[in-house]
């Protein structure tokens, strides 16, 4: 018996429009509610997989966890890069 991984068939504008939105999604939530940023990196991951699992990849669930999962790191990752580069650019 041998176990194969599942073929992921992604668009790179999935992720051009994916990313985004959940910024957006979290700065929403950070200037309407108060989110503390603690909270940002569940946010992120749960609604990158909200638009992976519902809208980008419909048809394939262990596509659309992965891609989630990935959706919610780009969005976290550009948060605290954009963050580290702010916080050094007003030490100098």
């Amino acid at each position: 018996m041998t176990n194969e991984f599942p073929t992921i068939h992604t668009n790179v504008w999935d992720a051009f429009w994916a990313i985004p939105v959940i910024l957006l999604i979290i700065i929403i939530l950070k200037t309407v509610f108060k989110l503390s940023e603690s909270w940002f990196s569940t946010v992120a991951t749960a609604t990158g997989l909200l638009i992976s699992i519902f809208i980008s990849h419909r048809g394939s669930l262990p596509a659309g966890i992965f891609m989630g999962f990935f959706y919610g790191s780009a969005a976290m990752g550009t948060i605290y890069s954009v963050k580290i580069w702010y916080m050094n650019y007003r030490k100098d």
